[in-house]
């Protein structure tokens, strides 16, 4: 699934210094950057949104998941880990 980008990127990277150069090249990127955030927002909304967060206790798991995240550095797989037992209390 991802051998389509990773050919991409091997076959760029020769051209990589000339393209550093252009602000076209810059232009282009800009554009693909913000392709690639809608399409992340896309996702985000439909799959796991829409399926996932049932109601305000699970809005506050995954709020609780991004804090340990972004603000308190916790590690991924400690912020998975707590957020699959406080998910797993009955009752919630």
């Amino acid at each position: 699934m991802a051998l389509p980008a990773v050919l991409l990127v091997f076959g760029a990277l020769p051209f990589g210094e000339s393209l550093r150069a252009r602000p076209s090249a810059h232009r282009i990127l800009a554009g693909v950057s913000a392709v690639v955030v809608g399409v992340l927002l896309a996702a985000l909304d439909d799959p796991i949104w829409s399926s996932g967060i049932r109601g305000p206790a699970d809005f506050g798991l995954a709020a609780g998941a991004v804090l340990a995240l972004a603000v308190w550095q916790w590690p991924p797989w400690l912020s998975v880990a707590a957020g699959a037992l406080v998910g797993a209390v009955p009752g919630r």
